[in-house]
């Protein structure tokens, strides 16, 4: 496979394009199966959270891929496709690998470390499998990912503070108002932001948390991992937006939850503060609520503008090490595969050597028992196979470096194998490829 990304991050993009290019799941869905309708993407993917929409491809030609997927993604977001490409980003086979890795990893994460983003693309490839538009080739390096990913933050101290987007923005609204343990929380949306914000408030010994969604029954689930928690729906937000002290808005609305007219209405006769956190994209609050009389507003755009200290520089540095290590690895299993014909071939073509040879031998030694036969069998095979292992092996290896190709079709050259031909001709029960004393 070839792997293709083209995506639009927090990195390569400010928060108002990034609002205008957020995609609901059925959306994501829709673009992974569009881009596949072109000959040059065979699979596709797409990975859509409040800080990135990537499409992530296995492409058999470049530019046109790119294309398909630039004016798919402008079509699917209504973003102008030259303001989409300003701001986009391309990687291709293993810088597309790499940054795959790094993002699963959370080293591309506005709050880096953080292991929510391991969820997200883990959805995104099973969601893409589901519907057809995922096969083998992205299953395999999307599944790496995931291993990397967890292997950084098993081996690594990355994530030791265990920061993400939702705790910053929570560890912000303290600054403001005190101990959330003593605030009256309200949490509007019952997603998965939604619900590690009400853990969150609940590791922190917080009690009085109310959970606001469109279906009341997922915010009552929510509620109860607190004591004391409960839930209501969207018609009694205005009701508690009175009493809160803290507002998390995450619902993944299209179109705003609270505008400043509400909320000026809802806290007509409350004069405490009020930190509202919109880490919804698109937001789901309108900017103009910073200027009313005490309520202060963060989003998204604020958090990246002010990034949390989640992982020291020497944990970063070793999650990099771990990646490009896992990288490298990767490429050289997909270069061993792609010279995996070349060698079945010449397994075959020596097979079929030792077959005409003990033909020719049982011919002119009639009178030799079938146990001789068999024992002088065994003996070129166990020849043939000390003679292939390190050429077996050398091949593979420098299959993984530039020009890797060339010694696989010298192989060929020299030998006059036909890699085409199928793997069924080598005998099942002959292994040429292990060496002495490995059977």
């Amino acid at each position: 496979m070839t792997l293709l990304v083209l995506g639009v991050s927090h990195r390569s993009a400010p928060l108002r394009i990034l609002d205008r290019l957020a995609l609901t799941q059925d959306e994501a869905d829709q673009l992974a199966a569009d881009v596949t309708t072109t000959d040059a993407i065979a699979e596709a993917i797409v990975v859509s959270t409040c800080n990135r929409v990537e499409v992530y491809a296995d492409v058999t030609r470049f530019h046109p891929a790119v294309a398909e997927i630039a004016t798919q993604l402008s079509k699917a977001t209504g973003a102008d496709r030259a303001t989409l490409l300003d701001h986009s980003y391309v990687h291709f086979d293993s810088a597309a690998v790499a940054h795959l890795f790094s993002v699963a990893a959370g080293l591309d994460s506005m709050v880096v470390g953080e292991a929510q983003i391991l969820g997200q693309v883990r959805a995104a490839l099973v969601r893409g499998q589901d519907h057809g538009t995922a096969g083998r080739a992205l299953n395999r390096v999307v599944q790496r990912g995931l291993r990397v990913g967890k292997r950084v933050h098993a081996e690594t101290g990355i994530d030791r503070s265990g920061q993400s987007v939702v705790s910053v923005a929570l560890a912000a609204a303290a600054d403001e108002v005190g101990d959330l343990a003593q605030c009256r929380v309200l949490v509007v949306g019952a997603g998965s932001m939604g619900a590690l914000a009400v853990a969150t408030l609940a590791a922190h010994g917080g009690s009085d948390v109310v959970v606001a969604n469109r279906t009341r029954s997922a915010g009552e689930h929510i509620a109860a991992s607190v004591t004391g928690g409960r839930a209501v729906d969207l018609a009694g937000l205005a009701g508690e937006l009175g009493r809160a002290d803290v507002a998390v808005f995450c619902t993944g609305a299209q179109d705003l939850v609270l505008g400043a007219d509400a909320l000026a209405e809802a806290r007509v006769d409350r004069r405490e503060p009020l930190v509202v956190l919109d880490l919804a994209l698109p937001h789901d609050t309108d900017p103009a609520i910073a200027e009313l009389p005490g309520v202060t507003r963060i989003d998204l755009a604020w958090l990246a503008a002010h990034p949390a200290a989640a992982a020291s520089e020497a944990d970063v540095a070793a999650a990099r090490r771990l990646v490009a290590d896992e990288v490298a690895a990767h490429l050289a299993d997909v270069a061993g595969q792609q010279v995996e014909p070349t060698l079945v071939s010449l397994r075959a073509h020596a097979g079929g050597v030792i077959d005409d040879e003990m033909a020719r031998l049982r011919l002119r030694l009639a009178a030799a028992d079938d146990a001789t036969m068999a024992e002088v069998e065994r003996a070129m095979r166990r020849a043939f196979a000390r003679l292939l292992h390190n050429p077996t092996v050398r091949m593979k290896q420098l299959a993984a470096e530039p020009g890797g190709d060339r010694y696989a079709a010298a192989l060929s050259a020299l030998f006059d194998l036909d890699p085409a031909l199928p793997a069924s001709m080598l005998d099942p029960a002959t292994d040429l490829d292990a060496p002495d004393g490995a059977r």
